[in-house]
């Protein structure tokens, strides 16, 4: 494992525990060339999900880049990173109990959306503005007036 704050590829497990609910491990690790410390996740791979993008393209699914989304809708809110780390597990674990070979990036963006508006409303309405990407105001303001609605 690369060491984030030196890159020296050296380093010792300190702690490693279930995490995720049992889904995943995590480790608590320290370089042995700086000191720092460090935690790193391990996921079982499940299988090889196909995602079919809006244009027709096919890519590889990626944890990191649903976590990214989530976390950026997310900045300055009072969410941790845990609570979206867990989002993106359920969204997976559905992903996954499916079984299917492809899935459309809008069922995972539709999932992450209903997701966040349980989880924190303005985090919500960020998502969606870039997912849905509204084309005036107006499209923003009824998107609000529906939140408001329930």
């Amino acid at each position: 494992m690369k060491c984030p704050f030196c890159g020296e590829q050296s380093d010792r497990v300190i702690d490693s525990r279930s995490a995720a609910g049992g889904t995943a491990v995590r480790r608590r690790r320290e370089c042995v060339a700086c000191g720092g410390r460090f935690t790193t996740y391990e996921y079982i791979e499940l299988s090889d999900l196909q995602v079919i993008k809006n244009d027709g393209k096919r890519e590889e699914y990626n944890r990191g880049k649903l976590i990214k989304g989530m976390l950026l809708a997310c900045t300055k809110r009072p969410i941790s990173r845990e609570a979206v780390e867990k989002v993106a597990e359920e969204i997976e674990s559905h992903l996954f109990k499916a079984a299917k070979a492809e899935v459309s990036s809008r069922q995972i963006g539709e999932m992450a959306m209903e997701r966040l508006r349980e989880l924190d409303e303005v985090a919500y309405v960020r998502f969606a503005s870039v997912y849905r990407q509204f084309k005036d105001k107006s499209e923003f303001i009824n998107e609000l007036k529906d939140l408001s609605d329930t």
